[in-house]
């Protein structure tokens, strides 16, 4: 589920850190589909960047970018690569807790910027389902923290859909649960152009953002604009939501798959709001679903 975009120069990963006086902004996270993007972004405006990831040695890096190794779930080892780092792009990975923020704020980082989920709602006395509830969490942490912070929070992942590759390789239906679902999908650039934004750009502390694409899309819709760039049609059919819920139970843990159905069920009748704060952080107006489809049309 990694599109690549643009041409990225590599070298060999760095795993000491070096430049320690320099302050750095720490990329957690880092080989993920918006993590790795926004690695990419920062080195190309030649940003102090360090990248984070389990296995550095195994992936390519854009030249200059320190690439260290540690899991988010083994706080001792995040440590080292704390040193000299002034802002954490945080991936919300499901073992960070309050041990990692203490870990920030005792290494002295002045700022977080999350990458949450546009399930989380301010002011509801509880979340509803897992996914909100996980997030809103963090985003206590980070809250309660002597750090300044910045939420990210944004809709569903255009990338989310790459499960459907499978069926349009070998036909010209999609078949899933809830033809009519509609979300304000979102380009994974985007997102990553949101984080380099808040942070490198004064004004964003203290702030969160709703991040989403420039329309509201149906999983027909979706369906539709995959098959007029593939130039062939390409048709969505509904099926019974217990067999999605069989067939994707085979992947997606029971209660997140359970929030997944919910979500989209509750888009028939509330539909997902379309917000401007892409713009509003990058500049730039949120890329649309074509455009997504156009970078990964080799994926169908």
């Amino acid at each position: 589920m990694r599109g690549r975009e643009g041409a990225v120069h590599h070298s060999s990963p760095q795993l000491t850190i070096a430049n320690l006086g320099e302050l750095m902004i720490l990329i957690t996270g880092a080989t993920g589909n918006v993590g790795r993007v926004v690695v990419e972004r920062l080195a190309d405006e030649g940003q102090p960047v360090r990248a984070l990831s389990r296995r550095p040695e195994q992936a390519q890096w854009p030249a200059g970018v320190e690439a260290v190794a540690g899991d988010l779930g083994d706080v001792a080892s995040v440590r080292p690569a704390l040193d000299g780092v002034e802002s954490v792009f945080l991936f919300p990975a499901p073992e960070v807790g309050a041990e990692l923020v203490a870990a920030f704020e005792a290494a002295g980082v002045r700022h977080v910027v999350l990458l949450s989920s546009g399930a989380v709602e301010d002011g509801a006395e509880a979340q509803d389902g897992p996914i909100a509830t996980r997030h809103h969490e963090l985003e206590q942490l980070l809250r309660a923290s002597g750090m300044s912070w910045t939420f990210l929070r944004p809709d569903t992942f255009a990338v989310n859909i790459l499960p459907w590759s499978y069926q349009t390789k070998h036909g010209d239906e999609v078949r899933g649960a809830y033809a009519e679902a509609a979300a304000p999908v979102i380009h994974e650039a985007d997102i990553a152009d949101a984080v380099v934004a808040a942070l490198t750009s004064e004004g964003h502390a203290g702030k969160a953002y709703h991040l989403t694409g420039p329309e509201l899309l149906t999983h027909a819709d979706q369906a539709r604009v995959i098959g007029e760039v593939l130039g062939r049609p390409i048709r969505y059919v509904e099926i019974d939501v217990e067999q999605v819920r069989q067939q994707m139970g085979a992947y997606v843990p029971a209660p997140i798959l359970a929030d997944i159905l919910k979500f989209w069920a509750r888009s028939l009748e509330q539909p997902h709001a379309v917000s401007g704060d892409v713009e509003t952080l990058t500049g730039h107006k949120a890329r649309d679903f074509r455009s997504w489809v156009e970078a990964h049309a080799e994926a169908f």
